[in-house]
């Protein structure tokens, strides 16, 4: 910036004085320090405006980068799932024999739909907690019908 000492502030001052005159030197000054001011502000704006241009390019180059990687990374598993694709090609073709067999009977698809699956009562039943069967009333132990008869017939009969 501009080297300016004490001498060439008197000197200016001391020529401002003498141009301006002592009524209107105050408004000249006031007005100078807001002129000051802006061009201060100006500068940081252009300043700070380069920097963000700046980074706006590093960013560009970041993110070229990363997708060029992203592109190699996506290459290299599209290849390796090709050859697990043909690998298990030809392994199907080996063990063709296992899925040609026979089809099941309806006995046998009968007794393992019954015990398989979310519809299965056991499964549905065991699905629920204790503290759930409880609160809504639900038997959680099992009961002979005739200890149900004496249970709740009891005063009934007497």
């Amino acid at each position: 910036m501009i080297d300016l000492g004490v001498s060439k502030l008197a000197l200016i001052a001391v020529v401002a004085l003498v141009v301006v005159g002592p009524e209107r030197l105050p408004k000249v000054a006031r007005m100078a320090g807001n002129l000051f001011g802006r061009a201060q502000r100006y500068m940081a704006d252009v300043k700070s405006e380069v920097s963000r241009q700046m980074e706006v390019e590093e960013f560009k180059k970041i993110r070229e980068e990363s997708m060029s990687a992203f592109k190699d990374v996506e290459n290299s598993i599209q290849s390796t799932v090709q050859e697990a694709g043909t690998h298990l090609s030809d392994q199907a073709d080996t063990n063709l024999d296992l899925y040609t067999r026979a089809p099941l009977d309806e006995k046998e698809v009968l007794s393992k739909s019954l015990r398989q699956g979310r519809k299965s009562w056991g499964v549905r039943r065991a699905a629920r907690p204790i503290w759930y069967k409880r609160s809504t009333g639900m038997r959680t132990k099992v009961q002979s019908g005739a200890a149900r008869m004496k249970r709740f017939h009891h005063s009934a009969g007497k």
